[in-house]
């Protein structure tokens, strides 16, 4: 779950200032029900990443599309970037708790399109809806949690997220890969929505009573039409590039150009200056969430497929193979929210890239048959701890370093350089995937044998491995010099 947001010391007002708390714990009666509500609505995202990351290699090839399987997954970063923009406007402007009331129904009208689709297009489609909706829901949350906790809370309430995540990366990946061996693959898809119905009873009453409205003391700022008309560029941009990438014809450089004369100056437009020049402190905490996020999860969206495909791995085994890397991301997580540790922030996110970086490299050696299967979740453990480290460090740091009336432009600048790079990443790693001879390996495994170009999936994991290095060295500019 990655994407925060930013408001540090919320302004005293009765109706979104946060409450004193009796216990001072975000379980205490203060928060109790609120933090309940907004962590069970993590839990519902961390649900549908996990057991759909599961069945796509097998949607993919039922569907005779897996040589545009990445990007089923990156048209739902795609949408999402468009998404989050317009949630930080709507949060500021309004309160958030409209952005994830929205969200949350598109979300699930993505299952609902993506678990009935009749070709893989369309199958693109519904996850290009889920995007949109997990965009509006992730930015509108931190709002949520940059008004409703004072600063000393937040670290607490990030590790609980992250914690939320270990029960679905447990259960999610073997739930539905028995699904989808015995169901079948639609029925990941359609059974999700059902979850929708317990955050919406627990977080929205809290979430209306805690931090809805305007920041206190501040005039809501008129709708930036210009945010919004950038949004949209970003978001038609990595759709262009993405396709683009995908079809590997000369014909596809026209979209492709098209995409980034759209792409880099709606970019620079909507994240902090400095970014891409790692600056020292805020365009570093963004820039380093986009690294993150989009080497691991461009990686990982590959590890299924490479093992069902070259080592004739089950759905639900290869599923599982993910699923110690929740506990590891919440132990992480926890780590870094222990107060003795928040001088050394910097070095734990240095050394938490460190290990994602290792990870990635170490995942293509089951290329090899002599290498045991399981190396993939062992290395993959390692990396979801140091994804851990980093995610929610980059999260309390972008808080810390942004003032209240800032929560939903900051949330959405972290959550773009987050879905960005998820997008573009993944449009990279699948043109690599697919020019290899990719799309030939999924058909070869229709009958579980193992593919014959173990190449494309080097072209994928090795060149995130160096993305995820330079993140090391992003994460010692953390904090501005004195």
């Amino acid at each position: 779950m990655s994407a925060l947001d930013d408001a540090g010391t919320a302004a005293p007002a009765t109706e979104t200032a946060p409450a004193p708390a009796p216990d001072g714990g975000v379980l205490g009666r203060g928060y109790r029900a609120l933090s309940i509500g907004i962590v069970t609505v993590v839990l519902l995202i961390a649900f549908e990443a996990t057991a759909v990351g599961t069945a796509m290699p097998v949607a993919a090839r039922d569907l005779d599309g897996v040589s545009l399987y990445a990007f089923a997954f990156s048209g739902y970063f795609t949408t999402s970037l468009f998404g989050m923009v317009l949630a930080g406007q709507w949060a500021d402007r309004r309160g958030p708790l409209g952005p994830v009331t929205a969200g949350i129904g598109t979300f699930a009208a993505g299952l609902v399109l993506a678990g009935t689709a009749g070709s893989m297009w369309l199958f693109v489609a519904g996850r290009a809806v889920q995007g949109l909706g997990g965009g509006l829901v992730i930015v509108a949350l931190y709002v949520v949690v940059s008004r409703a906790y004072p600063e000393r809370l937040r670290p607490a309430i990030m590790a609980a997220f992250a914690a939320s995540w270990v029960v679905p990366s447990i259960v999610g990946p073997l739930a539905a890969g028995a699904v989808t061996e015995h169901l079948g693959w639609r029925w990941v898809f359609l059974g999700i929505p059902a979850l929708v119905l317990l955050p919406l009873a627990l977080a929205l009453p809290q979430i209306g009573r805690r931090a809805a409205g305007a920041p206190a003391g501040a005039v809501p700022a008129a709708l930036d039409r210009r945010r919004i008309r950038l949004a949209f560029g970003i978001s038609l941009g990595a759709g262009l590039l993405q396709y683009a990438a995908q079809d590997l014809r000369l014909l596809s450089l026209l979209p492709g150009l098209a995409g980034a004369a759209l792409l880099v100056p709606s970019v620079l437009g909507l994240l902090p200056r400095g970014t891409y020049r790692a600056v020292r402190g805020l365009p570093s905490v963004v820039l380093l969430r986009g690294i993150a996020a989009g080497s691991f999860i461009a990686a990982e969206s590959f590890v299924p497929l490479m093992l069902v495909t070259q080592r004739g791995v089950s759905p639900t085994m290869a599923g599982f193979s993910l699923a110690a890397g929740g506990a590891t991301w919440a132990l992480g997580s926890w780590l870094q929210s222990r107060p003795r540790l928040e001088p050394y922030r910097e070095r734990l996110v240095a050394g938490g890239m460190v290990l994602v970086a290792a990870a990635i490299t170490t995942a293509p050696s089951v290329l090899l048959a002599s290498v045991p299967v399981w190396t993939v979740a062992v290395a993959w453990g390692f990396g979801c701890l140091g994804m851990g480290l980093v995610i929610s460090s980059t999260s309390v740091l972008l808080l810390k370093l942004s003032a209240p009336e800032e929560a939903g432009a900051n949330s959405a600048a972290l959550q773009i350089s987050d879905g960005l790079s998820n997008a573009v990443l993944l449009a990279a790693g699948g043109a690599a995937f697919a020019a290899l001879g990719g799309g030939a390996v999924g058909h070869g495994a229709t009958q579980g044998a193992t593919g014959s170009h173990p190449a494309a999936f080097l072209a994928v994991f090795l060149p995130m491995a160096v993305v995820a290095l330079a993140g090391a060295w992003v994460g010692t500019r953390l904090h501005a010099r004195p």
